[in-house]
């Protein structure tokens, strides 16, 4: 039994071994392929682009000159079935660095090569010949391998003992002297070209001068006939646009004062309306306002009388009737306590001294009481003269009773109390 192995366009598979023999051997690409157990062999190898970097440093040119170049290389194996076979034969079961490792030495020793036969300056200045030529010397040998160069370019080129900064400056040099001859050769005909067009400019210019000079006199005559024309014209013109103005100016005054003598009738009109209309105002605003309120005030104050009438009839009723209630009670007190005096006097009549004295006698604790109710508020009472005189005080004191009981009773209570019987007198 067996295996069915595949592979796609970017790889081959390589067959051997079993029924192809010991040297037989069948290659598929972007296909499949059957494969006996145990009696054959299968291997795949890859036809993808590799890319390569030759690097040839201090690689002595023609001249002897010590240059650096690198390159970019891009390859693979051919698809060619008998180149197919030969890349196989030498390149089946080596990885891909091994590949690339023995194609670099191959175009780097072919680069180095080709940079001895050739100048700095070819090498520098033509760089897409330089790798031309290496590409076409290097393929017979890498295609004697299976490979195919599918591209070559130089991607620098360098030293290290400023050459190609000498060449640079010497061409740069040249560059400019040649720039500098052709500016100096191009200023001197530019002046030369400058000095002829202006001469040129000016014999034009005073050509036109003359030229311009004539025309403006001309022009100025002819221009001096038609201002002293043009004057005459404007100056009749201005003194009939003038009257004309002035015409006008009359007619326009006199319909202002017509407009005016109309505005002021509409004026003393309007003034009228409006004198009618503040009269009709004020009638309205003030004087029927104030009949009304007057009216208001007259009725008020007529209410007010009356109620102010009727309260004085009313109050003066009350006082007569108070009066005459009190004019009876004031005689009927009268009368009792005239009756009452009649009856006092007829029973003193009837007691005579007696009677008296016992009104007296009934009316002394009372008079005693008053006299006696200042003295009621006094703390204390301090009799100056020393104590032989204390007597004497209190007989002034006694002594002064009988006059204050006369005048205020208009009884002699000396005289009473003497015609007690068996009273004494002292004197």
């Amino acid at each position: 039994m067996g295996n069915i192995h595949t592979c796609g366009p970017n790889e081959t598979l390589v067959i051997s071994g079993g029924c192809f023999g010991s040297t037989g051997k069948n290659m598929v690409t972007g296909s499949w392929a059957w494969a006996w157990w145990l009696v054959t062999d299968v291997q795949r190898m890859s036809l993808e682009v590799m890319t390569l970097n030759p690097v040839c440093d201090n690689v002595e040119t023609m001249q002897g000159v010590p240059l650096t170049v690198t390159g970019v290389a891009q390859v693979k194996i051919m698809k060619n079935p008998e180149l197919l076979g030969i890349a196989a034969e030498q390149f089946l079961g080596k990885k891909e660095d091994e590949i690339t490792d023995t194609i670099l030495q191959t175009l780097e020793g072919h680069l180095r090569a080709i940079l001895g036969t050739l100048t700095v300056e070819e090498v520098y200045k033509d760089r897409d010949q330089f790798a031309t030529l290496v590409r076409d010397i290097a393929s017979p040998d890498v295609g004697r391998m299976g490979i195919e160069i599918l591209s070559f370019t130089i991607k620098d080129v360098y030293d290290n003992v400023e050459y190609l900064a000498s060449l640079g400056k010497t061409q740069t040099a040249v560059v400019k002297r040649d720039a500098d001859i052709g500016v100096a050769q191009a200023n001197r005909d530019a002046g030369i070209r400058e000095a002829e067009c202006e001469k040129s400019a000016m014999d034009v210019k005073y050509s036109t001068d003359t030229k311009i000079e004539d025309n403006s006199r001309g022009f100025k005559l002819q221009k001096a006939n038609f201002d002293s024309e043009v004057n005459t014209a404007k100056a009749e013109a201005q003194l009939a646009y003038e009257l004309q103005a002035a015409k006008i100016q009359q007619k326009i005054r006199n319909e202002e004062i017509q407009i005016q003598v109309v505005e002021r009738r509409k004026q003393i009109e309007i003034e009228e309306q409006e004198i009618t209309r503040k009269e009709k105002e004020l009638i309205s605003t003030v004087r029927l306002p104030a009949e009304s309120e007057a009216y208001k005030v007259q009725t008020v104050a007529e209410g007010m009388r009356t109620k102010t009438v009727e309260a004085a009839r009313a109050d003066g009723e009350r006082i007569r009737l108070i009066g005459a209630a009190e004019a009876k009670a004031v005689e009927a007190v009268g009368r009792a306590e005239a009756e009452s005096m009649r009856m006092k006097a007829s029973a003193y009549k009837q007691y005579g001294d007696a009677a008296i004295m016992s009104l007296v006698l009934e009316a002394l604790p009372q008079i005693a009481a008053e006299v006696a109710a200042p003295l009621a508020k006094t703390d204390e009472i301090v009799l100056i003269g020393g104590s032989d005189r204390t007597t004497d005080e209190i007989n002034k004191l006694v002594g002064s009773l009988p006059p204050a009981i006369q005048a205020l009773t208009g009884v002699d209570l000396t005289g009473a109390l003497g015609r007690i019987p068996g009273a004494t007198m002292v004197r």
